[in-house]
């Protein structure tokens, strides 16, 4: 896409009087040289992968290695008894969140939103959202070029590879593409999208991506929990008119330099943070066969 700040995207949508995702999706279609109902198509089948996913949720299922499985179900299975801190919509997030993760760590088909091991932000916060609130299939699909445009803009001026940049390239990217699409079902201004955007990846700047053993796994699924109750508390202060403090490009740039400052022990090589612990290390051994 065209768009590599912000600043670009909300000025194109300003002059043009278009909402964003349509913006967006004109983008699609002249980058990728493909037609409109073309480009609406494959976002429906994304949508409709990340829906497929959440259904086909097992909470007998662990990953190979053992380390994941299950925590999904326990949580839905304590949502369920009313004695949770948080209940209804907010459990289901955290549920969805974890269940998404998980599906990803025991190899079923899920969508890299942005990535892989960041794949359950965007479905817990939409796919609960949409339920609670009777949301149409085609408005989710608006609302998930709205995403795909902010984490275009991300990817292009930063990075959403935790190898890259550590685990806020991924979760932070991750938290404020939702962020941005939930603003924009609940008909916030383009503005109100970018500054939830903004805030949602300034609160996990700075998160590192330690996965012990290597896998994505620890702590890669509870960390999607934190990508997606980040994006709507984020998406909420946005609709409450508070905005960024620091414009949404800069916060982008940030994300990059301190990606660029981070000791490769912290990205993803898992030789530091969680996978250097003890408990990590005789993990890896042990799922490794070194004892």
């Amino acid at each position: 896409m065209a768009f590599t700040s912000v600043k670009q995207l909300l000025a194109t949508a300003k002059e043009q009087n278009l909402p964003l995702w349509e913006i967006i999706l004109d983008e699609d279609v002249k980058d990728r040289g493909t037609g409109r109902e073309d480009s609406l198509r494959q976002m429906n089948a994304l949508w409709s992968a990340m829906k497929s996913a959440g259904v086909s949720y097992r909470a007998e299922a662990r990953s190979k290695s053992g380390l994941v499985g299950g925590d999904g179900g326990k949580m839905e299975e304590y949502a369920k008894t009313g004695n949770g801190i948080v209940s209804g919509f907010f459990s289901e997030v955290i549920a969805q969140a974890l269940q998404m993760g998980e599906c990803n760590a025991c190899m079923k088909r899920i969508v890299a939103a942005p990535t892989a091991g960041s794949c359950g932000v965007l479905p817990a916060v939409l796919i609960p959202f949409a339920k609670a609130n009777k949301i149409e299939d085609r408005q989710i699909i608006s609302a998930l070029f709205v995403a795909a445009g902010f984490g275009q803009i991300i990817a292009s001026r930063a990075s959403i590879s935790g190898a890259e940049g550590g685990c806020q390239a991924e979760i932070g990217s991750a938290s404020a593409m939702a962020a941005a699409a939930v603003v924009s079902l609940k008909g916030g201004t383009p503005e109100m999208c970018a500054n939830a955007c903004a805030m949602a990846l300034m609160n996990l700047l700075g998160l590192v991506c330690d996965p012990v053993a290597g896998l994505v796994e620890i702590p890669c699924v509870k960390r999607n929990v934190v990508g997606a109750v980040n994006a709507i508390s984020c998406a909420d202060m946005s609709l409450a008119g508070i905005g960024s403090a620091i414009p949404p490009d800069e916060v982008i740039d940030a994300m990059r330099e301190v990606g660029d400052m981070m000791p490769a022990a912290l990205k993803e090589t898992g030789t530091g943070g969680l996978a250097a612990t003890p408990a990590g290390i005789t993990a890896a051994k042990r799922i490794h066969g070194n004892i």
